[in-house]
């Protein structure tokens, strides 16, 4: 009996290992144990591994923030949000001012982005933050080649024929799994939406919204897709008043344990704004969120791997950079086939 689990156990991870994905061994493996019922192992060593690692208060000030954007001015006669207020005095050369990321649309830059330090007791971490304009842009969620579950043929990747106004491509939120989330798109609802969560969606008119979803668990013809994590980290614009209660954060690592973790908004005006950086928690998160001018906003995914956020400098997906250098995965990511399901900003037409 033995001898045959191990053979199927074995049969199971070499299938999991040989399968395509633009992931490593290492987290192919993560993977497979937490598929496999060792979740729990899993998520026991990860924390025990970040809380021993965790970052150290103090230290030496940063001298200058990584670089951001590309060059070219900011028109004065269109809106854009006020800078981000400095957090740690005196600020850095740039701290919490918007860039531009490349080509303009109906004459003004559809996403904007920017870096700052977040936390006096961690003078050493930066958050980056972007800005997307709803005017000028609309937003696409793309099921992955393995998430959500039974995606079948799903492209996985941004389609070539769209790549001539692609703006940037981020992150979605955890695996179903992990989450009980719902997730609805191109008509398919791939997991029941769930009353009460977090959700990313797009309405039929182009309108892009991150609310608390009250729904149902399918939406009408007005919603053309929908992507739910977790609870509202920020509602109102005022933080969660559960965001202490680690249960309400997901399964894994909770909403203490400082991690790379990333989060989607909305301004006052109907603007996305995204956010990431290493080293938070969810309140962390949210505070971010926060400052950079969100009134809702949601965690989206969390750890290295999964975190990113990628714009291109010139038409056609060409000349891509990443939000912050220290990003782990190349900034050509949602151009080949990905394991995940992520969202893709386009500039709006006519």
């Amino acid at each position: 009996m033995l001898l045959l689990l191990i053979a199927d156990c074995s049969i199971s991870y070499i299938s999991a290992m040989t399968k395509p994905s633009n992931t490593g061994l290492a987290v192919n493996s993560v993977e497979w144990l937490r598929d496999n019922g060792a979740a729990w192992l899993v998520s026991d060593v990860e924390s025990f591994y970040y809380s021993l690692n965790a970052p150290s208060t103090g230290g030496a000030a940063l001298k200058h923030l990584p670089k951001v954007g590309v060059a070219g001015g900011l028109s004065a006669s269109t809106y854009r949000p006020p800078p981000i207020a400095p957090v740690i005095s005196p600020s850095l050369p740039g701290e919490g001012q918007w860039q531009r990321t490349g080509p303009l649309v109906g004459g003004a830059p559809p996403v904007l982005v920017t870096t700052f330090r977040p936390d006096p007791l961690y003078p050493q971490m930066v958050a980056g933050v972007a800005w997307v304009d709803a005017t000028r842009t609309w937003l696409q969620l793309y099921p992955g080649r393995y998430e959500p579950p039974n995606s079948g043929n799903a492209l996985a990747e941004v389609p070539p024929a769209l790549r001539s106004g692609l703006l940037a491509t981020f992150n979605s939120g955890f695996k179903l799994e992990d989450s009980g989330a719902g997730f609805v798109a191109f008509g398919h609802v791939y997991s029941p939406l769930h009353d009460g969560m977090a959700t990313l969606l797009r309405l039929r008119d182009g309108t892009a919204d991150v609310r608390t979803w009250t729904g149902g668990t399918t939406p009408g013809p007005e919603v053309t897709f929908a992507r739910q994590n977790l609870p509202l980290i920020v509602d109102g614009g005022r933080l969660n008043p559960n965001i202490s209660n680690g249960s309400q954060w997901g399964a894994t690592l909770g909403n203490a344990v400082r991690v790379w973790r990333s989060g989607v908004g909305v301004d006052a005006h109907g603007n996305l704004i995204y956010a990431a950086a290493g080293e938070q928690t969810a309140q962390s998160l949210a505070e971010i969120l926060l400052r950079a001018g969100a009134i809702r906003a949601m965690e989206l995914d969390i750890n290295s791997e999964w975190v990113t956020f990628n714009f291109y400098g010139t038409p056609g997906a060409n000349n891509p950079f990443k939000l912050l250098p220290d990003m782990a995965r190349d900034p050509t990511r949602y151009l080949t086939p990905d394991d995940r399901d992520f969202f893709a900003v386009y500039a709006r037409q006519g």
